[in-house]
């Protein structure tokens, strides 16, 4: 999806990289996808009529008389008809159908059809009678495609195409405009002798009588109406290779058909490498026939992914562009986005195959360039809004919102990657393959919330808190964490990490996180934490010392601002803080002279987002705070939580200090209670982190056992600190199975099951 001129192409070169949309010194295939209707002359809004719709097409059967659009003056106007099949959803005595007025004359209708009115884009037929849900009806409609330019049917110098992304069928057809709303297509078109035509589906057959020849299109599988196509040109030149499906033995032709001048000799064996590629990552090429087209200078953007013909611009044989729209046969082609919400389902997938392309010819570190330029493209250019919006399923919005670069490309390509990060490999393209083998989505069409059932199903978790976070929230984190180092003595050390997420425009992010830790001796040592809440804090106990802590050291959260500071340990949580702001639940402390004395009050910010409960003991129940001063050398008890537009979030962890009129220092200690809570990630391969808090110094053994209680493994044995601890455990040498983890703390016992799957 696509506009950009080739002139501009060139022009922009050094702009688009510093911009992040070229990739190896190339334009991308999803920045030549977007230009069109961010560009487009001839469509600056779309139709947004709303007709309800109460049937479902199975078919539209097209007679198109193109001949005298080859011919000088080349004229745009043709005659045409189309039977339309559909079946009654509900009982039918006319039917609405999409038909712009400014582009289409209707003469008559026929069969099923009695008479008609057409007017504001709208064609409504009226039956022959008033017919019952489930049965089948054809209607048959003659009319006149008009000699004007629309931005749908392009006609110049021998040559004629098509190009209806996102509602532009309707201009050269009556028909039910919508992406959800698939059909089967048999088209046939008349054209002089010299002309090649391609289409849809298959080449049922092709005659010639006389000076004139007539082409016969039958697509097998449905498609949307956006995606319908005839690409035709005089004396165009054709090339044919083959792949094999592995799955049947078949012969799949694909069909290049391209410019004089032009030669996509050496693409071709990288075409049928591309099918083989995205058939393992994506499931087997659903199609009888594929291809491409390069049209002329009328199509001056990239490429238009319709289904089994994309259509590419004048000499546009490039790699990348190619890997882009080819990927939308799988991905916008044999699932359709249900509505113009759920756009990522198709640009964000074909952008995000063009860096899994990159990682199969250029490794790992080629995709990772890819996805790092996807990012710096979103950040630079972020408009602010969603990738998806609940009011474009019934008003599709303008083109420059549907089809904006930096969020529906980029940033869903981004999303895509963190999604893979978030659940590794195995299990990300394993949900991949099952969405798109889905029997109630494969060549039908999906919302954003199918796949995202499809992959929580797949991942053994509700996948919401990510799909809310990084689809429908705007913009992104922005994370100012700070880090601890701390010498326990006799060898030990804590390190520490505090995230805290700052940014006003958006709700925090919950994420995985990976914290690095160097050291003076010794190689790295890297962790996974949850991020479940802000301001989490996250410690580590070490025998060997740390030297730096490094968060998210590979940027695998990639569209994201962070800082990292150093902090006195237990400074985030333990010393009086300056802050106001949401991000920081933390109290600040003030001295303050009541009745002529000086006295301590324990103070939250004014500004109505945090609620202090104060009492003298540590079962804190209550919902209101202690106001006035406290007493001196006594131990008093805190927490706070946040309200947020009216609601209270839950409650912080609770923590005791002991006020103190000689040196007015709060001296705080941990007072949470015993837990354990469920390993990360779970199931795992191969490592898994789990993390517990104890209230106070305390013997620990932390030991794990096979499913006959024998003990396999002692991750920790030993005097720990109070506070929050996570553990590493490598299960490499390990065999697949359940497990289970015990932990020992003082009095405190607790069991949990884990699930090593390899």
């Amino acid at each position: 999806m696509k506009r950009l001129s080739v002139i501009l192409i060139l022009l922009s070169v050094y702009f688009l990289h510093s911009q992040g949309i070229l990739t190896n010194n190339k334009m991308s295939g999803a920045a030549y996808c977007s230009q069109k209707k961010i560009n487009s002359t001839n469509i600056t809004m779309l139709e947004k009529a709303n007709i309800p719709h109460s049937f479902d097409v199975l078919d539209y059967k097209v007679n198109l008389d193109i001949y005298s659009c080859f011919l000088s003056p080349y004229p745009k106007t043709f005659n045409a008809s189309v039977i339309i099949t559909l079946r009654a959803d509900s009982s039918l005595s006319f039917i609405t159908l999409n038909a712009t007025s400014t582009s289409l004359q209707i003469d008559s209708v026929r069969l099923a059809g009695a008479s008609f009115t057409h007017s504001s884009n709208i064609l409504k037929v009226f039956l022959d009678k008033t017919y019952n849900p489930g049965d089948t009806l054809r209607v048959r409609i003659n009319y006149k495609h008009k000699d004007i330019s629309d931005g749908a049917v392009y006609v110049s110098g021998g040559f004629f195409f098509t190009d209806c992304e996102p509602e532009g069928a309707r201009k050269w057809l009556p028909c039910w405009d919508k992406p959800s709303d698939k059909a089967t297509l048999d088209l046939t078109a008349k054209t002089p002798g010299t002309v090649k035509l391609g289409s849809n589906g298959r080449l049922a057959d092709s005659t010639k009588s006389g000076d004139t020849i007539t082409y016969h299109w039958v697509s097998r599988d449905p498609v949307a109406t956006y995606l319908m196509v005839v690409s035709a040109k005089v004396n165009y030149n054709l090339d044919i290779v083959y792949w094999k499906n592995p799955s049947t033995g078949e012969n799949i032709p694909f069909r290049f058909y391209y410019n004089s001048g032009e030669n996509p000799s050496s693409l071709e064996p990288k075409v049928i490498a591309m099918v083989g590629r995205y058939s393992e990552l994506f499931g087997i090429h659903p199609f009888e026939k594929n291809g491409f087209a390069t049209l002329n200078s009328q199509f001056s953007w990239g490429g238009m992914e319709n289904q089994t013909l994309t259509s590419l611009c004048p000499n546009c044989w490039e790699e990348n562009l190619i890997s882009h729209e080819f990927a939308h046969q799988w991905f916008g082609d044999m699932i359709t986005c249900a509505t113009w919400a759920d756009i990522f389902l198709n640009e964000g997938f074909a952008t995000y195959a063009e860096a899994l392309w990159y990682e199969y010819t250029s490794g790992y570190s080629g995709y990772k360039s890819a996805i790092n330029s996807n990012a710096s493209s979103y950040i630079g250019g972020n408009p602010g809004w969603a990738i998806y919006n609940a009011s474009w399923v019934t008003a599709t919005p303008d083109v420059n919102t549907l089809f904006n670069t930096p969020i529906t490309y980029d940033k869903g390509a981004c999303v895509l990657h963190m999604l893979r990060y978030t659940l590794g490999d195995s299990v990300f393209f394993a949900g991949i393959k099952a969405y798109t083998s889905d029997p109630t989505l494969r060549l039908k069409s999906a919302t954003i919330e199918d796949f995202k059932n499809v992959m929580s199903t797949v991942a053994k978790q509700d996948l919401s808190w990510f799909f809310d976070s990084w689809i429908k929230q705007a913009n992104h984190p922005a994370y100012a964490n700070k880090y601890f180092i701390t010498s326990l003595g006799s060898g030990y050390w804590n390190a520490g990490l505090l995230i805290s997420q700052t940014q006003t425009n958006t709700p925090f992010h919950p994420m995985p996180v990976e914290i690095t830790f160097t050291f003076a001796s010794g190689a790295d040592t890297t962790v996974r934490v949850f991020n479940s809440v802000n301001n989490q804090q996250f410690t580590f106990r070490f025998t060997r010392q740390p030297l730096t802590v490094v968060f998210d050291p590979n940027d695998n959260i990639v569209i994201k601002s962070a800082s990292l500071s150093s902090m006195t340990a237990g400074a985030a949580l333990n010393s009086p803080q300056n802050s106001s702001t949401i991000a920081t639940l933390n109290p600040q402390f003030s001295w303050t002279a009541i009745n002529g004395a000086t006295a301590y009050n324990l103070q939250v910010a004014t500004d109505e987002v945090f609620t202090a409960i104060i009492k003298n003991d540590s079962n804190i129940t209550s919902a209101s705070s202690q106001a006035g001063p406290l007493d001196d050398n006594k131990t008093y008890f805190w927490r706070v939580r946040a309200k947020v537009s009216g609601q209270y979030t839950a409650f912080s962890e609770t923590w005791k200090f002991a006020t103190n009129t000689t040196t007015r220092v709060t001296n705080f200690t941990a007072a949470r209670d015993y837990s354990l809570e469920q390993n990360y990630p779970n199931p795992f391969n191969p490592t898994t982190v789990f993390r517990f808090s104890i209230p106070a110094e305390s013997v620990v053994t932390l030991t794990i056992y096979n499913e006959l209680g024998q003990v396999v493994s002692t991750l920790v044995d030993g005097n720990l600190s109070a506070g929050t601890h996570a553990i590493e455990w490598n299960a490499q040498s390990f065999v697949s199975g359940v497990y289970f983890y015990k932990l020992t703390a003082g009095s405190f016992t607790a069991v949990k099951k884990l699930l090593l799957m390899k």
